[in-house]
């Protein structure tokens, strides 16, 4: 898609908040100073209402406070929230080139929206952007915290899409601290004051437990979204933080019919809720600190250096290692010459030893076994980079059809394991870097297992597994 040149103007300036500029710059900013400071890293993603300002902005507000020390380091925002207007199947991105509020206008990430519409179920389409009003009441809030300028934005309408869709885009988007997450959603509507306040703070209490299974439509009307985020969330070890729950009745309506507004924030840095372990140090969704990472790649230089020049294997006691080591793990090792080019790559599927011993055998297999090229000399070894990915358990996928999988496959997520008779083979999700197309990336892969490629053999299995690189 050739992104355009024009620009959405605003759909609800002088209706959801002021249209003019220094009326809306006030009324935000004084939202914003009516929270107490905080400190501390910024948020990765906020949670947040998208009302009008009277009744829904201080609980926004509560949340975009903590966005203050984010000026400078976010550049980009990927935005969703749901159709309320135009009905999306899945999820839709605009071709707009920028979405403008009477404080400006906001550019669209280009390279952000390439990326999404790589997924399946992303579509282009401006229809159901022009009047949504769930994603355009943030953007004077993040104009008025990150700055005029300096950020882009990924405006995303989410349809039907389920927890899964949602969450590949997620991950295909993460980044680091320069990118933020932001879910648009209110709670519950039309109840009474009592009943909303009931009915929202379970559903705040699910969604903080990781629940987002009792998350539905009917709980928050930006469900599907809300659970795609709580999906990444979970297999991130994360945990969404409550920072506000009102009604409109606490802000400006009357008690008989109000809308339920939360603000809770996800921090990657936050230690784990009360009631669990106590924190130690950081660790990836592996399980893996910083120290067990470098303590793999050492291992795999150490077993290779070994074997090489010595024709005998390292001997590992892995009890003398962290418990993230020595826990039973699967990994495949790759090694690549100074140019980048691969020199070898074998890996296991199952985890049976432990993690420190199998990336140790694999490192030389690598180097030796790898039946594509040469065995790797000790002149080379100095000169040769190791990469190391960590398997979460194999997973498997009830496709019934070439179509089907490809429906259910998460670009840049997924790693595949197929299987019918004696055809058997897998990519890496590493290998979307060089196969973004997921017709490509199936097609070589029915090629490396000996099948003709969109065929369906009798008895075909796949599983998934999503891998944890080291470097």
């Amino acid at each position: 898609m050739t992104p355009g040149t024009a620009v959405r103007p605003p759909a609800v300036a002088g209706t959801f908040y002021p249209a003019d500029p220094h009326e809306l710059a006030t009324l935000v900013d004084a939202d914003l100073d009516a929270v107490a400071p905080t400190g501390g890293v910024p948020p990765k993603a906020l949670i947040v209402p998208h009302a009008g300002y009277v009744y829904s902005g201080p609980v926004a507000a509560s949340a975009y406070a903590r966005l203050r020390a984010a000026r400078g380091v976010v550049q980009r925002v990927v935005l969703l929230g749901p159709a309320h207007r135009v009905a999306v199947a899945s999820m839709a991105v605009p071709t707009t080139a920028g979405f403008a509020t009477p404080l400006g206008v906001v550019a669209v990430d280009d390279d952000a929206r390439q990326r999404a519409l790589a997924l399946p179920g992303v579509v282009a389409d401006d229809r159901p952007h022009r009047p949504e009003h769930s994603l355009e009441v943030h953007l004077p809030f993040l104009q008025r915290t990150l700055g005029p300028t300096g950020w882009s934005v990924l405006p995303v309408v989410v349809g039907g899409a389920r927890p899964e869709e949602v969450a590949a885009l997620l991950d295909a988007l993460w980044g680091g601290p320069e990118t933020l997450i932001v879910v648009s959603t209110d709670l519950s509507h039309y109840h009474d004051h009592r009943t909303a306040q009931r009915l929202d703070r379970a559903t705040v209490e699910a969604i903080v437990a990781d629940r987002l299974e009792a998350v539905g439509p009917e709980d928050a009307c930006g469900a599907h979204p809300l659970r795609g985020l709580l999906h990444t969330c979970r297999r991130r070890g994360l945990h969404p933080e409550l920072v506000d729950l009102r009604t409109s009745a606490d802000t400006a309506g009357d008690a008989d019919r109000v809308v339920g507004y939360a603000a809770l924030v996800v921090d990657e840095s936050r230690p784990a809720p009360a009631g669990t372990a106590e924190p130690g140090p950081a660790v990836d969704a592996a399980g893996l600190t910083a120290a067990d990472r470098r303590a793999l790649l050492a291992m795999a230089r150490a077993a290779l250096d070994h074997r090489l020049r010595t024709g005998r294997r390292l001997r590992i006691d892995p009890t003398a290692s962290s418990e993230g080591l020595r826990r039973p793990g699967a990994a495949f090792v790759t090694l690549r010459d100074q140019q980048g080019a691969l020199r070898g790559c074998i890996g296991s599927l199952h985890a049976e030893d432990p993690l420190v011993v199998d990336v140790a055998d694999n490192a030389v297999k690598a180097a030796l076994a790898d039946p594509r090229f040469p065995p790797v000399t000790p002149a080379e070894l100095d000169r040769l980079t190791v990469e190391l990915s960590v398997l979460s358990p194999l997973a498997p996928l009830t496709a019934t059809s070439w179509d089907d999988l490809r429906r259910q496959l998460r670009p840049g997520v997924d790693g595949l394991v197929i299987a019918a008779g004696r055809h058997r083979a897998t990519f890496l999700p590493a290998v979307w870097e060089q196969l973004p197309d997921p017709d490509e990336f199936l097609d070589h892969l029915w090629r490396k297992a000996g099948l003709r490629p969109r065929t369906w053999p009798a008895g075909m299995a796949v599983q998934r597994y999503e891998t944890v690189s080291v470097r």
